[in-house]
């Protein structure tokens, strides 16, 4: 999500979290906004595909700067957080999808 307009600028829907994926949507998301290096910073969590060596090889490569949350502070991220939250909780948005492939091939 861009922190200034909120757009969302990629997103996978995914069984499990991986480097693989990480990689696969930061690469998929750079192509798509045409991301100059040095263009961008990207902020995430602390998660283990976020924290990866090869998402961090891939992030060098396209010149993108890298941030992470403090450890155990939910609140770094604010917007992401709340946007996390709506789609966590929201029962109307669970109930638009029958299956994985359904979410995927809207």
């Amino acid at each position: 999500m861009d922190i200034f307009s909120r757009y969302v600028v990629g997103w996978m829907v995914a069984h499990q979290e991986s480097t693989a994926l990480a990689k696969r949507l930061i690469e998929q998301s750079c192509i798509k906004h045409n991301i100059e290096p040095e263009q961008l910073t990207l902020h995430a969590d602390r998660g283990s595909s976020m924290k990866s060596k090869g998402v961090a090889q891939l992030l060098a490569d396209l010149g993108v700067t890298k941030t992470h949350s403090r450890p155990y502070v939910s609140n770094d991220n604010p917007y992401s957080e709340s946007q996390f939250k709506t789609l966590k909780y929201c029962p109307k948005l669970h109930a638009s999808f029958g299956s994985i492939q359904h979410s995927t091939a809207l």
